[in-house]
């Protein structure tokens, strides 16, 4: 059965998921994203956190990091 972006299950057929577009159309049913359950202040600041370590850091320290990153992505040392 497909999925919605959610991981919801929806209708497979076209019939059927004609059927359920024109639900939420006219209300009936409640398409509307789940909350994921994380803390959005949180994501907020590590975020923030993320772009000020990038940004304290030397290109050259960032390369390093890359470098390690790929090497491990791909295998080779």
């Amino acid at each position: 059965m497909p999925k919605g972006p959610n991981g919801e299950k929806r209708p497979a057929d076209a019939v059927g998921l004609a059927v359920y577009v024109a639900r939420i159309a006219t209300g009936e049913v409640d398409d509307a994203p789940l909350d994921d359950g994380n803390d959005k202040a949180a994501q907020a600041m590590g975020k923030k956190g993320g772009a000020a370590r990038a940004a304290s850091m030397t290109p050259e320290r960032r390369a390093e990091i890359a470098k390690k990153a790929a090497a491990k992505c791909w295998g080779k040392e």
